[in-house]
């Protein structure tokens, strides 16, 4: 198991690399110069050369990246250029409201998968099989924003039970706090439960087909303790990549629905300073963004082996 884990950790070094080259690499061909914003467009070019000095972006690209990413490595992303604030503490106060959307969505969206995806599979080819993969269909084909709009229009302007603009904190009024994650996290949850239950049916009928669930059949076991026992954790492994990569996908990309619902999340603290141009914030958002894509990843690689031993053995 040591040694499981200990390469699966190696083998995200080299993504992790990869991922700042091109993240450094795809700032620096971003239209416009930091430098320019911040003084103006009527500045002259020795100010603005000055400040490039200042930033540092006067130095060859190459030791740019080089002392950035040695900075990164112990942690320190630098500082904003617009507010001068460390680049990790506004990261961390930005990253709690998104990862609570996206843990709570994914969450949600798993719990339903299982269930109406298990019971598709059982049902296959009966109504209700069809209804709930014409369903899962419908909603794998709806953006996100669309339908957060659409229930902002419905509950929240037309019948007014649920907040459409702003944010209040968690620490200031724990109740308007929850009213103001309902919305988003239902959107989140509808969207991702489509290709979750999708999977989630698949891979149940596949097990469903197999010799020992015949076996567990034949022995008198009850449907729901043969669902329980012996399709779910043998179907559930193909569904869990795909949650993992659903969690790492709102995390990266949950900026239009931060958007949408004007909360200040770590997707909308990144739109802002792509912005105004801000290098350290937007190198540094996008670098957390990948470090916990791969974790969340390794974690998932790392619970394989709970549904399926032989995983160890390969």
């Amino acid at each position: 198991m040591l040694t499981y884990i200990a390469r699966r950790v190696l083998l995200s070094l080299p993504t992790l690399l990869m991922v700042s080259v091109i993240v450094f690499t795809l700032m620096r061909l971003i239209p416009g110069d930091p430098a320019q914003v911040l003084l103006g467009e009527d500045a002259d070019k020795a100010a603005v050369a000055a400040m490039h000095r200042e930033l540092g972006l006067d130095r060859p690209v190459p030791e740019q990246y080089l002392k950035w990413l040695g900075h990164a490595a112990h942690g320190d992303m630098g500082e904003s250029i617009v507010t001068h604030e460390p680049v990790r503490t506004m990261i961390a106060d930005r990253f709690q409201l998104s990862a609570t959307i996206a843990l709570i969505s994914v969450g949600l969206a798993t719990l339903i998968a299982i269930v109406i995806g298990m019971v598709a599979a059982w049902k296959r080819d009966s109504t209700l099989d069809i209804a709930i993969v014409s369903g899962a269909s419908i909603v794998l084909a709806v953006p996100s924003f669309w339908l957060g709009m659409v229930l902002l229009l419905v509950f929240g302007l037309h019948f007014g039970w649920l907040p459409v603009v702003g944010y209040v904190p968690f620490a200031d009024d724990a109740w308007q706090w929850a009213l103001f994650l309902v919305l988003p996290v239902v959107t989140l949850t509808t969207v991702e439960s489509g290709v979750l239950t999708r999977m989630m049916r698949s891979s149940a009928l596949d097990v469903l087909k197999l010799d020992y669930v015949t076996h567990a059949r034949a022995k008198g076991l009850s449907e729901l303790r043969v669902l329980m026992h012996h399709v779910f954790p043998n179907a559930f492994a193909p569904t869990l990549t795909l949650v993992g990569l659903a969690l790492g996908q709102l995390l990266g990309g949950i900026a239009v629905i931060e958007t949408v619902f004007t909360l200040p999340g770590l997707g909308r603290l990144m739109v802002d300073s792509i912005l105004s141009r801000d290098y350290p914030v937007v190198q540094g958002c996008l670098l957390f963004t990948a470090l916990a894509y791969v974790v969340i990843n390794l974690i998932v690689d790392l619970c394989y082996p709970l549904f399926d031993p032989r995983v160890i053995a390969a």
